[in-house]
């Protein structure tokens, strides 16, 4: 089955590098102890707290982590570690550099750009009628079919005019065949089966074979490919359909929630008044 998926533009995604970094200008600015909320560790007095290893455990579930006893417990001796080189770094007067000063700037920058993208997302819903019209709308792109079929790939051309010679006074030894002469590893152990699958994820002359046959033939000359040559058993067609509704829900609105992000950053790129005074020289 056909995808409708879309490759997505991400703005302005937060990472636990952005996260930690910032941890780290809080602590350049200040070793006052934190007030707010719960702490779960103090550093010379200065508290890290519960918020922020929940915050960091959530971006971290986002790539995939799972939230543990073990990851907080990590989380936060390194949050204890990194406070501490911190105010030992305010101690010798390293925020007052200025590539420091320059990237704590960058990093405050980031953060807030990540949170003005992650606010308008969420307080711009994309609409169920919305949602539909362009699942409608990718759907009527989708057509053609799709194929079940299986194959044979071997080195020489007279390897693949054997196995066909063979097929004809032998026709059901099509899976035997394969697991016994196929150079494809991927499929000779289940036959030569190569499942569902659109044409236009075949090189074209292995595609233009498998169009051209009928269900349940097999080629009757071998197909010449840049992997080498192949015989081509169809077992099945269909037309292709695109997947349920619900079931691209969730990717629908993630793309349209970027469409409507990009329209909004181009409009604010349109209003504001920028000057690229020159090229940046390469540092050296």
């Amino acid at each position: 089955m056909r995808s409708i998926k879309t490759p997505l533009v991400l703005a302005c995604a937060a990472s636990l590098l952005v996260v930690s970094a910032c941890n780290s200008e809080q602590n350049a600015k200040s070793a006052t102890p934190a007030v707010t909320g719960v702490a779960v560790a103090t550093v010379n007095g200065t508290a890290i707290n519960q918020s922020r290893v929940d915050m960091i455990i959530k971006h971290g579930a986002s790539a995939g982590q799972a939230d543990t006893p073990e990851a907080r417990k990590s989380i936060i001796d390194k949050l204890t570690m990194q406070t501490l080189i911190a105010e030992e770094a305010v101690k010798k007067g390293l925020d007052k550099l200025p590539e420091v000063t320059e990237q704590l700037a960058v990093l405050r920058q980031s953060v807030l750009a990540d949170a003005y993208v992650q606010d308008f997302i969420k307080n711009t819903p994309v609409s169920e009628d919305l949602l539909k019209a362009e699942y409608d709308r990718i759907k009527a792109t989708i057509t053609g079919s799709e194929y079940k079929a299986r194959h044979i790939l071997v080195e020489t051309e007279a390897e693949a005019q054997a196995i066909i010679a063979k097929l004809k006074t032998e026709p059901g030894s099509f899976a035997k065949l394969a697991m016994e002469k196929s150079r494809d590893a991927g499929s000779k152990v289940s036959g030569g089966d190569l499942g569902w699958f659109d044409v236009s994820r075949m090189v074209p002359e292995f595609s233009n074979a498998v169009s051209t046959l009928k269900k349940g033939a097999f080629t009757q000359e071998p197909v010449k490919t840049q992997y080498g040559y192949h015989v081509i058993f169809l077992e099945d067609s269909r037309a292709i359909e695109a997947p349920p509704f619900e079931e691209v829900r969730p990717e629908l609105t993630q793309q349209m929630q970027q469409q409507n992000l990009k329209k909004q950053l181009d409009e604010l790129k349109a209003r504001a008044k920028i000057e690229i005074v020159g090229t940046p020289a390469v540092a050296r």
